[in-house]
């Protein structure tokens, strides 16, 4: 489980350092093999480890390819999805479409969400972490989280 909200730092070639605390983890679980791609709803980016991403390509594949708004989904998460490797220095290359996309620039929010990453621009990160801080009415948005106590 990737849970946490870590600050890190792009380097002048657009690498990663994944922070210490996940890189065992990753590396037992997929190898350091990883797929990144745009997250459809915020300009952020999806770092999923490969099984899981798998399993979620399939499911995205299974749409009707007709439909235009899963052929939407189709092309823009499948068709950005990117392989990447973790180096030997727990360092992934986030390559410049996927950072131009997110607006990703030296200060970025690695942000755990169980079976995935998010990855944010530190500042869109704090504005969007602001917002939704903002909103009183979120139980009301979805049934389930009525049943839902921390």
């Amino acid at each position: 489980m990737f849970r946490g909200v870590n600050q890190v730092n792009l380097d002048a070639k657009g690498r990663l350092a994944i922070p210490a605390r996940y890189r065992d983890q990753i590396s037992v679980q997929c190898s350091g093999h990883m797929v990144l791609t745009i997250d459809t709803e915020e300009r952020c980016l999806l770092l999923y480890p490969i099984d899981d991403w798998e399993e979620i390509q399939e499911k995205v594949n299974a749409l009707p390819s007709f439909n235009p708004a899963a052929r939407r989904l189709q092309r823009l998460l499948i068709g950005h999805a990117t392989d990447l490797d973790m180096d030997g220095n727990g360092r992934l290359l986030i390559p410049s479409l996927l950072r131009e996309y997110a607006g990703l620039d030296k200060k970025v929010i690695l942000l755990g969400q169980g079976r995935k990453f998010e990855l944010w621009d530190e500042a869109a990160w704090n504005e969007t972490r602001e917002e939704y801080l903002q909103i009183d009415d979120a139980s009301g948005n979805f049934d389930g989280l009525q049943d839902l106590s921390l």
